[in-house]
């Protein structure tokens, strides 16, 4: 993820179970199968999918490729999806607090 600039540095994945009972205004599901699963959020979020191809799939000269390009697609989408839910003149401190803020 360097090569994207972002750093992953004390972030870890998270069981969806951690953020029970809190309210969000967006989900992202990446994952067909999740999509399938999906739980149902208080507060009726805008629900967005985006599907992309398991990067573990394949042998090792394919999967980090894999990686590389799903990483580079991910910044692509989130910066337009922060574009379009971030109010215009929103301090750019606050935009980047919300992608910290965002799960991994």
């Amino acid at each position: 993820m360097r090569e994207h600039r972002i750093d992953l540095t004390g972030h870890r994945t998270k069981h969806l179970n951690e953020f029970a009972g809190q309210r969000f205004s967006h989900v992202v599901t990446i994952c067909d199968r999740v999509r399938e699963i999906c739980p149902q959020f208080r507060g009726h979020p805008q629900l967005i999918h985006w599907s992309f191809a398991d990067p573990a799939a394949g042998d090792d000269e394919t999967t980090y490729p894999a990686f590389q390009r799903l990483a580079g697609d991910l910044r692509t989408r989130v910066s337009f999806l922060l574009q379009l839910i971030i109010p215009a003149g929103t301090a750019a401190a606050d935009v980047a607090e919300a992608k910290h803020r965002a799960p991994t």
